[in-house]
């Protein structure tokens, strides 16, 4: 069988070329098409606000279609029913006025200017030794009570003691001695001026002794009035210096008042004035007057410094104690 034979047996009329079965080749241009210039390839490349810009853009359109979407995706809502009450229902769940609460009297009458206060000693003082000697006695333990004339404190006076002695025997000798130039003088055996310098002797003598008894008498330390001691510094049988703080002491019996008072008070306030005080540590009320006022005001604070008292004494206050003072009759 020949080649057109079978090829008209498989239903191919004619034959196809080479030239039909491979078609027209492409040429170079068309395949490669138009190549890019340098210039198209090399552009110029978006700036970081037109970046920005463009993403900020997209960003808006998304979110204006998911928007969009959801409005279409959700039911349409429908209209709440409304519910009739009945008017004495509403009136029973309507809420009842509060109770009116009357001031109390202390809410009415408030205490008038308040101003706070201490309480001070009416006589403090520390006690110092007066000479360099050791302690032999010492009475000023913490919060001991003493009265006027007691010895608080004694020292070692031997010394002190001996240079009196030695003294009074220079001042007998000195007298003698004047008494003997005194005698030769009326016998025309001593001058005026032997007579004067026995006399100065003897003078000197006796300023010494008066020296060594004031140095004895420094000795013992006597209370200045009754009180109480209220800080020891030393101990018995300590050996101090002169100088040396040894107790601090307060003195019994109603206790003073600082305070300072607002200005305005000054026209009201005179020595004399009778106000109350409430001390912080006891809650209780003592009364209490003026005693004196400062002759000048502070400029920063505008009050004025007043001094009080207590009008007796009372055991359960203690100086140092503070509280507020009421001028409530102001």
């Amino acid at each position: 069988m020949t080649q057109n034979a079978v090829i008209r047996n498989i239903g191919i009329s004619k034959p196809l070329s080479f030239e039909t079965t491979m078609a027209k080749p492409l040429s170079f241009e068309t395949t490669m098409a138009k190549p890019l210039s340098f210039e198209t390839k090399m552009a110029k490349p978006l700036s970081f606000e037109t970046k920005v810009a463009k993403l900020l853009s997209v960003s808006f359109l998304v979110l204006l279609s998911t928007v969009a979407a959801a409005e279409t995706a959700a039911p349409p809502t429908k209209p709440s029913s409304i519910t009739l009450v009945p008017s004495k229902t509403i009136a029973k769940s309507e809420p009842k006025p509060a109770a009116v609460v009357a001031p109390t009297a202390e809410a009415i009458t408030p205490t008038a200017n308040p101003v706070r206060v201490l309480l001070v000693p009416e006589r403090e003082t520390t006690i110092s030794s007066t000479m360099a000697a050791r302690i032999v006695t010492f009475n000023g333990n913490l919060g001991q009570s003493f009265k006027a004339g007691d010895v608080l404190v004694a020292f070692d006076c031997e010394e002190a003691s001996a240079r009196v002695e030695m003294s009074k025997a220079e001042l007998s000798g000195a007298i003698e001695q004047h008494e003997a130039k005194v005698k030769m003088q009326g016998l025309e055996q001593a001058s005026d001026v032997e007579v004067a310098l026995a006399a100065s002797a003897s003078n000197k003598a006796k300023a010494q002794l008066n020296l060594h008894q004031a140095q004895v008498g420094q000795c013992r330390i006597y209370a200045p009035w009754a009180g109480r001691v209220a800080k020891a510094n030393v101990k018995n049988h300590m050996t101090v210096t002169p100088g040396q703080p040894m107790m601090e002491l307060v003195k019994s019996g109603p206790l003073k008042l600082k305070l300072n008072a607002p200005s305005k008070l000054l026209g009201k306030l005179k020595v004399g004035t009778k106000f109350s005080i409430v001390i912080d540590e006891t809650g209780q009320t003592y009364p209490a007057s003026v005693t004196a006022l400062n002759s000048r005001v502070d400029p920063v604070s505008q009050t004025v410094e007043i001094e009080g008292r207590l009008q007796k004494g009372y055991a359960d206050l203690l100086s140092g104690m503070s509280g507020v003072a009421s001028f409530s009759d102001f």
